[in-house]
């Protein structure tokens, strides 16, 4: 049976912390970016994701991960309804919108808290 040296696993720093509130901040003003500063953080966020080893941390770069892709998943089914009118397709973006910027705000306070989002 082998031992864990946890002495190997960096503490973490305020400079982590930081990261993960700039990334959380990226999301929440994907949309008036156009989703570009979504598109960056999310990058970023699979990449700390590999490196990470504190639940805490894995748990917020998979919640935004799953975030965005949801996200994407409801614009597309959305998008046909623009084919009847604008408004419908219109509401249904707004209702998607709504939804992202209370995951990413959701998330964000609860990362301030210390919690698992």
């Amino acid at each position: 049976m082998s031992e864990t040296d946890f002495a190997a696993f960096e503490a973490k720093t305020s400079g982590d912390r930081s990261v993960m509130h700039v990334l959380y901040g990226l999301h929440t003003l994907a949309w008036p970016s156009l989703g570009s500063l979504a598109v960056i953080a999310l990058i970023v966020n699979y990449i700390k994701r590999g490196d990470e080893a504190d639940p805490l941390y894995l748990r917020h770069h998979s919640y935004l991960i799953a975030t965005f892709w949801w996200t994407v998943l409801w614009l597309l089914l959305a998008s046909p309804l623009y084919l009847l009118f604008i408004l419908p397709g219109l509401v249904a973006q707004g209702i998607v919108g709504l939804w992202y910027l209370y995951r990413c705000l959701r998330g964000w306070l609860r990362f301030a808290d210390n919690r698992l989002p």
